[in-house]
C-alpha cells in the first residue's frame, strides 16, 4: 500500500548468493592482490624478527651465567673444573647462535643486526673473559668467528624438511660478529677485568691486579685511537671503560704503597672503601 516500504528485487536471494555475485562482479584488483603479498612478507619478516629477539634473550642469559660462574676462577679450589664447565655453557650458547644463523639463511643479516646484537655482545664479552682467563690476552675477532662456522653435521634435524635445497648450498654456514659488536663486547669485558682485581685482591693475589692495570691500559689505548670516529655506542662506553681502569690502578696504588703494612685479608675492604670514594667523587650510582 501507499507508504511502505518497496521490496527491492534481489531480496528474494540469501545473503551469501548476493556476497558471492558481488565478488564475481568485482574480482580482486592487481594492486589489492599486490598489497596481499606485501602483507604476507612483512608478517613473516615481522615473526623471523619476534624469534630472533627470544634468541638473543637466551643467548644474553646464558653467557651472562658464563660470567658469573667464571668469576669463581679465582677463589675456587680447582680452577680447571670451573674452565670444563664454562666451555659446557658456552657450547650450549653457540647452539643458540646456529638457531640464529639457521634463521638468517638467505636474509640480509644486518637487516635484523638490531635483534640479535645484544646477545653477540654478551657473547663476546663472556668467550673474551674465558680467553683471558686462559691466556692472559685478548681474543680477536676472527678467532670469535671461526668458532661460529657450523657444518652440515651440527645441523639439527628437521621432520618437516620436505626439501634438499638446503643440502645443495654449501656444506657450512657462519654467523659473524660485526666489529661494532665485537667492540662493545670487549668494552663490557673491562668491567668484568674490574670485579676480577676485586676479587683477587681478596684472595691476596697481588699479581693478578698489576698484570689486569696493564692489559686495560692497552685497551684503553686502544680505544682511544677511535676516538668520535667510531660508532655513538663505542664512544659512550669509553668512559665506562676509564672508570674501570682508573679503578684497578687505584687497587694497584694501594698495593704498592701499603700492601706492605696491610694485612692481606683486609686489603680487599681498604680497596672496596677507596673504590666507594671514587664513584662518589664522580656521581657514579
Amino acid at each position: 500500500g501507499s507508504g511502505g516500504f518497496r521490496k527491492r528485487k534481489h531480496d528474494n536471494f540469501p545473503h551469501g548468493q548476493r556476497r558471492e555475485e558481488k565478488e564475481n562482479v568485482n574480482p580482486p584488483s592487481a594492486l589489492m592482490t599486490s598489497f596481499k603479498s606485501f602483507q604476507l612478507e612483512l608478517d613473516t619478516r615481522h615473526d623471523k624478527y619476534e624469534r630472533l629477539v627470544k634468541l638473543s634473550r637466551d643467548i644474553t642469559i646464558e653467557s651472562k651465567r658464563t660470567i658469573f660462574l667464571l668469576h669463581r676462577f679465582t677463589s675456587a679450589p680447582n680452577g680447571e673444573e670451573i674452565l670444563n664447565e664454562s666451555e659446557v655453557k658456552l657450547d650450549a650458547v653457540r647452539r643458540k647462535i646456529k638457531q640464529v644463523a639457521q634463521e638468517l639463511i638467505g636474509e640480509d643479516m644486518y637487516q635484523f643486526h638490531r635483534a640479535i646484537s645484544p646477545g653477540l655482545q654478551e657473547y663476546v664479552e663472556a668467550v673474551s673473559f674465558q680467553y683471558f682467563i686462559k691466556t692472559r690476552s685478548l681474543i680477536s675477532v676472527e678467532e670469535i668467528n671461526k668458532q661460529l662456522i657450523f657444518t652440515a653435521e651440527d645441523r639439527e634435524e628437521t621432520t618437516n624438511m620436505t626439501s634438499n635445497s638446503h643440502d645443495k648450498q654449501s656444506p657450512t654456514w657462519s654467523l659473524k660478529v660485526t666489529p661494532v659488536d665485537y667492540l662493545l663486547g670487549v668494552a663490557d669485558l673491562t668491567g668484568e677485568l674490574m670485579r676480577l682485581c676485586i676479587s683477587s685482591v681478596g684472595n691476596g693475589d697481588i699479581d693478578t691486579p698489576f698484570e689486569l692495570s696493564q692489559f686495560l691500559r692497552q685497551i684503553y689505548d686502544g680505544f682511544t685511537f677511535i676516538g668520535n670516529t667510531g660508532p655513538y655506542e663505542v664512544s659512550k662506553k669509553l668512559y665506562t671503560l676509564k672508570q674501570s681502569l682508573a679503578k684497578v690502578e687505584n687497587a694497584c696504588y694501594t698495593l704498592k704503597v701499603r700492601g706492605s703494612e696491610i694485612p692481606k685479608h683486609m686489603l680487599a675492604d681498604v680497596f672496596s672503601t677507596k673504590t666507594e670514594l671514587i664513584d662518589q667523587e664522580e656521581g657514579l650510582p
